[in-house]
């Protein structure tokens, strides 16, 4: 089962998930994910996701495409690296935007602030 836990830093929204993205366990994750209108950025935490299957990936690029429909940033963090190779295999790795920590640029200020630590979980 898919866990997510949210938490908000001010207009950012990261999704922390922890389980499998795959078949029958996805509509959780797209409703937490579509629910963030108010964000201007949707980050998912992939630190303690194991695997993801043809199902997620397709979810994926259907959230991105809502989101960016909105002017929404969508972003994935701290992906496994089995799940690198599988985004690296599809080629989803350049149509998603992934990296191993979020760097935001502060709107008053012309620098780089990382505002993720290396897994944003929580045991809820």
């Amino acid at each position: 089962m898919l866990k997510i836990h949210t938490q908000k830093l001010g207009n950012v929204a990261i999704l922390c998930l922890q389980g499998e993205v795959v078949i029958g366990d996805t509509d959780g994750l797209s409703e937490a994910v579509r629910s963030q209108s108010n964000a201007s950025m949707v980050v998912l935490d992939f630190a303690r996701v194991e695997i993801i299957d043809a199902k997620g990936l397709g979810l994926l690029l259907e959230l991105r495409d809502f989101m960016r429909s909105r002017g929404i940033e969508f972003r994935l963090v701290n992906m496994n690296r089995l799940i690198q190779q599988v985004l690296n295999i599809t080629r989803l790795n350049t149509v998603l935007e992934v990296s191993n920590e979020l760097k935001v640029r502060a709107p008053a200020r012309d620098q780089s602030t990382t505002i993720l630590p290396a897994s944003c979980f929580q045991e809820v």
